[in-house]
């Protein structure tokens, strides 16, 4: 990817401080001990343009925080380098927890449902985006209370008003209000996209025709859906591409999906094909699971992963 990519802007509505631990068991009643703290500036808005800055492209997180844990949350991304712009609130941000079980593996993760943003409040998170440049803008994360569901939807039509190129990674009615307003890639989880259409996509062919579904629809020029550990689904306009997931161990899945999005909407900007975009998010998503704490990436390691994708793509037989 070139060095010098376009600005990508993030918008947060709902960041959070994630705490991530391990503890040998969990169980009620007792103290549970744990080890192996990190301690993240999180959200997904947060999280994208943490990523993107790890490697090696410009951004800016907007996001809307209050409180101690807001201007922790400003501690944090000033310590990790990121450039950011904080809508002040009254409500005090939240705190994120997730434990990993070493006995099982298995994660479990407590996210509250953060603070209510008044009228004027959300309203100046909206009004930040027109007042800073970039050719991205990525919209990404739960809304929080009192936030109108089609928030993102304007969103949308003010970065089409400036000719800018609209992402969106959210869930439930904000995401089913913001379709067909301008995106140019919407990224639903497999759950997300079952969700919005209604029913379970247990095989392939339904997930599918359900991605290519919404493009051909107008509710975004490109839909890429995450599968986990089962790879990607892109759909556009030029028909479907299934990509399954590199191989990797899994230590912590918070914040993967963000990884993903960012590296594909950076390698968009820096002018990537969508094929080769779709490779840079599973490599960087591959990278986030194999470590500890919320979407932590180097730029070497997806880098080395992508070059492992195409070098494995490039050697197998043409079908």
């Amino acid at each position: 990817m070139a060095l010098t990519p376009p600005r990508i802007v993030t918008l947060t509505l709902n960041p959070a401080v994630d705490f991530v631990s391990t503890a040998p068991a969990l169980g009620a009643t007792h103290k549970i001990r744990t080890h192996d703290e990190h301690v993240d500036p999180g959200g997904g808005g947060v999280n994208v343009a943490r990523v993107v800055h790890a490697l090696g492209g410009e951004t800016l997180a907007v996001f809307a925080a209050g409180g101690v844990t807001g201007r922790f949350l400003g501690e944090l991304l000033q310590e990790a380098g990121v450039p950011y712009h904080c809508v002040p609130i009254a409500g005090r941000t939240r705190v994120s927890f997730t434990v990993r079980e070493e006995t099982t593996g298995r994660e479990y993760r407590f996210v509250p449902e953060g603070p209510a943003l008044s009228d004027a409040e959300w309203r100046c998170a909206l009004a930040a985006l027109p007042a800073v440049a970039g050719e991205y803008v990525v919209a990404s994360g739960s809304l929080p209370r009192e936030v109108p569901v089609g928030i993102y939807a304007e969103a949308a039509r003010l970065a089409a008003s400036r000719g800018q190129a609209f992402v969106l990674d959210t869930s439930g009615e904000a995401l089913r209000a913001a379709l067909g307003h301008g995106i140019t890639l919407l990224k639903p989880s497999l759950r997300e996209l079952e969700t919005l259409v209604g029913r379970a996509l247990p095989d392939p062919a339904a997930q599918e025709a359900e991605a290519l579904a919404l493009v051909h629809a107008g509710a975004a020029r490109m839909v890429v859906v995450t599968l986990g550990m089962a790879g990607a689904i892109l759909a556009s306009e030029t028909g479907i591409l299934r990509r399954p997931a590199p191989e990797a161990e899994v230590h912590s899945a918070v914040g993967a999906g963000d990884a993903f999005l960012a590296a594909m909407v950076l390698a968009l900007a820096r002018g990537a094909a969508p094929e080769e975009a779709l490779d840079w998010g599973l490599a960087a998503g591959a990278v986030a699971i194999a470590g500890i704490g919320t979407a932590r990436v180097e730029r070497s390691a997806v880098e080395h992963g992508y070059n492992a994708l195409r070098a494995s793509r490039a050697a197998r037989p043409a079908q």
